[in-house]
């Protein structure tokens, strides 16, 4: 693990795409930190996107659009939820240098945030950078039961519908594995991403107002369907 400090490059938006396409990614050791580390697991986290396991609850929430989705509305509300501490973690990742850097690449259009809304208050959501075929998953959180994941769902479904073919979620964890979240080794990531940078990907092709029941669709389904608001 490399400091961007002990590089002399100057980091911009630029840099960091680069850095995305070469299978590595920064992260702060603390708010505190303005010093950013370059990271390159040695197992990587990746949600193959025609094997995601939704679980019935989770179903029935989405189906029944309990929760407003939107998406790139509001990406510095988004990122101050996933810099919140949460239960086991008094700390973010997520500094100054971080918050910037997004920021530029959400300007720019690379940077994607998926939110969920509850009677107008954002309740969760994630944000994540856009590169040809390949979405890498940053962070995600939730102040309400089942946002977050609702979140990670219209993900999965925007992305098979435009075209991607990898989510990188970085890490895997055990809320990640419920939705069928696989471990791979870093050689075995770098084929999935040189494939996916061979091709392309459409954020915006599924419309925003796709209803509960169309994502569902979109995600069990191996070929892209069409997109229902009703």
């Amino acid at each position: 693990m490399s400091s961007i400090n002990d590089i002399m490059v100057d980091i911009t938006p630029q840099v960091l795409l680069k850095a995305y396409a070469c299978g590595i990614f920064p992260m702060a050791e603390s708010a505190e930190d303005n010093a950013l580390y370059w990271i390159e697991p040695e197992r990587r986290g990746v949600l193959p996107l025609d094997n995601i396991h939704i679980p019935r609850r989770l179903a029935r929430t989405i189906r029944q659009d309990k929760f407003e989705v939107r998406i790139d509305h509001d990406f510095e509300a988004v990122i101050d939820g996933c810099a919140e501490p949460r239960p086991g973690r008094r700390s973010t990742w997520i500094n100054k240098r971080i918050r910037t850097l997004y920021g530029e690449l959400f300007d720019l259009e690379r940077c994607h945030t998926v939110e969920v809304w509850s009677k107008g208050e954002m309740v969760g959501g994630l944000y994540g950078v856009r590169l040809a075929g390949a979405f890498f998953g940053e962070s995600m959180f939730s102040r309400t039961r089942d946002a977050s994941k609702v979140a990670l769902v219209h993900l999965a479904a925007r992305l098979k519908f435009g075209g991607f073919s990898l989510l990188d979620t970085q890490f895997l964890t055990d809320h990640l594995v419920r939705f069928g979240v696989i471990e791979v080794s870093r050689e075995k990531f770098q084929g999935l991403l040189e494939g996916a940078l061979l091709g392309g990907g459409e954020f915006a092709k599924l419309p925003a107002d796709c209803s509960g029941s169309s994502v569902l669709q979109l995600v069990s389904q191996t070929s892209k369907t069409g997109c229902s608001t009703a």
